[in-house]
């Protein structure tokens, strides 16, 4: 229609369908090649279907490829899911796989008409698409080691199972304003980065007593925001909480400008004692207030190498892998390595990695031996253990720079440069200003932009630095004013890393923080 803003566009099209009655089209596109409505082309979200950037296809194809998005409950996979998965990497989506920082799993290359069989091959081993994405709950991120860690604080599974089963498919929730990201933790790590999510439950001890902190508005992006926490509750009052938020989210946040439409703009709208007095009237829960506990720092919310659990004799094996990328072959070796040595499957993780899960003490050596010698990293460099890159501009039709193949290849010059260094570091190479691998929370964040180098325009990246979560004291990173090329990035990673090593600091984002904070002033007074 003629002068919609994109707000009113969208909003216009959920209200003629709903993102949940798109399935039956995805179908009949299939089954008859006809043109495909472009209005249901965003409605293919909610299933968690994209149209592909075309700037790796040949020269004369014409075809639309599609990335799909499989959302995993609780970023778990058996290891017959895993080679499933595998299949249709290999077949369909011409060997891609890529983990996403919600414990997914996505894959590019696809067509509409091979979409009926990819669909019935995921249901036949319970895997579905459903909610994958769209103006509705995503997948809820929740301890890649629930229910088997020896050092959790509370097994919440069960919470996770809840929650999904009151969002899945339920048209209540299918048209929220925007997205809608929930994390549920019992991880005494915390490694859920509770602090950017929509709405967060996190399990702390207050003396004897298991309580969930509740955080509200957090989020990266448009709405880059610390999330508010605003009490504790008991473990019984969560999907209450979570039901009454999301109707609260629905039914007063904003539909007028999809960049203020997160929950986040609606605690800053309302403040934060009037939300949490719509949010106990709406639940019938009168949540406890007393002073926030203490929580892990971000670089040590990380289940790499061998871990114990609470089953006896029996470990969890956490892996890197450089960016999320997994290709096909890989995913059908892992699932062969799952079945040989009888582990009970994987979890995927919020920073684009896996754990093996509860894999037999007398197996786990030749296990980690078996994983590496096809490409897995059960004991990550400081580099392959926090480097995060999204999408990027090979598929995604927002980026302006390619990340993927970057992050990989940043990783291994690093790891050549600096083979003993131990300071955790993080590193996201983000191909535009969407965040979606969160560049605002590490140390070193590379944003998407256009590089002048004389009269050349090149793909690079803005670089922002200094970000950390850690409850209360979590911080954004921020603007450096320097801009690399696409090739410029390893070797300023370098002489990074070489100046602090040359410095008396004792960490690294504390470093960069100063240093370009110096560098400022310095500027600003020649």
């Amino acid at each position: 229609m003629a002068n919609e803003t994109k707000a009113e566009r969208i909003e216009r099209i959920k209200r003629e369908k709903d993102g949940l009655d798109v399935i039956a089209d995805i179908y009949r596109y299939a089954k008859t090649g006809e043109a495909i409505d472009p209005e249901d082309i965003d409605r293919f979200k909610w299933y968690g279907i994209y149209t592909q950037n075309r700037s790796l296809q040949e020269e004369g194809d014409d075809t639309q490829y599609y990335m799909l998005r499989v959302k995993l409950d609780g970023g778990y996979l058996t290891s017959k899911q895993v080679e499933v998965l595998g299949e249709i990497s290999v077949q369909f989506g011409r060997e891609s796989g890529d983990i996403t920082t919600r414990q997914d799993i996505q894959f590019h290359w696809l067509k509409i008409e091979d979409f009926p069989e990819i669909l019935e091959r995921l249901s036949t081993v319970g895997l579905s698409v459903l909610g994958a994405s769209g103006d509705c709950p995503r997948n809820i991120v929740s301890c890649p080691v629930n229910g088997i860690d020896h050092g959790q604080i509370d097994d919440v599974r069960d919470v996770v199972v809840a929650l999904n089963n009151l969002y899945r498919g339920n048209p209540d929730f299918s048209n929220l304003p925007r997205k809608f990201k929930i994390g549920v933790s019992g991880c005494n790590k915390h490694c859920i980065q509770h602090e950017v999510q929509d709405l967060a439950f996190t399990a702390v001890k207050n003396g004897d007593e298991l309580r969930f902190s509740v955080s509200v508005g957090g989020g990266q992006a448009s709405n880059r925001r610390i999330a508010d926490h605003i009490g504790y509750v008991k473990r019984r009052d969560i999907v209450k909480i979570a039901e009454a938020v999301a109707r609260i989210y629905r039914d007063f946040g904003r539909r007028d400008n999809r960049n203020k439409a997160r929950l986040g703009h609606l605690v800053d709208e309302w403040g934060v004692e009037r939300f949490v007095r719509e949010l106990e009237q709406e639940s019938r829960v009168e949540m406890e207030r007393y002073d926030n506990a203490p929580f892990t720092p971000y670089p040590r919310r990380t289940h790499f190498g061998v871990g114990a659990t609470i089953r006896k004799g029996y470990n969890t094996i956490g892996c890197a892998m450089t960016s999320g990328r997994i290709s096909g072959e890989k995913l059908l070796k892992l699932g062969r390595i799952l079945e040989l040595y009888k582990a009970d499957g994987i979890t995927l993780t919020s920073t684009q990695n896996f754990v093996i899960l509860n894999v037999h003490t007398d197996a786990t050596e030749p296990m980690i031996d078996t994983l590496q010698a096809v490409g897995f990293h059960p004991y990550p460099s400081v580099f392959e253990a926090r480097t995060l890159a999204c999408t990027g501009l090979n598929f995604c039709k927002f980026a302006v720079s390619e990340t993927k193949d970057l992050a990989i290849e940043v990783v291994e010059y690093l790891n050549r440069r600096f083979p003993d260094f131990d300071e955790p570091v993080s590193i996201s190479i983000n191909g535009c200003p969407n965040s979606c691998a969160h560049p605002h929370i590490v140390d070193l964040g590379f944003v998407g932009a256009i590089v002048k180098r004389g009269d050349e325009r090149l793909k690079g990246f803005d670089l922002i630095v200094g970000g950390h979560l850690e409850g209360k004291e979590s911080r954004f990173a921020v603007k450096t004013g320097v801009k690399v090329a696409s090739d410029e990035v390893a070797e300023l990673i370098e002489s990074l890393i070489e100046d602090f090593e040359g410095s008396n600091s004792i960490n690294f984002g504390n470093f960069l923080l100063e240093k370009y904070a110096y560098e400022s002033v310095m500027a600003s007074t020649a």
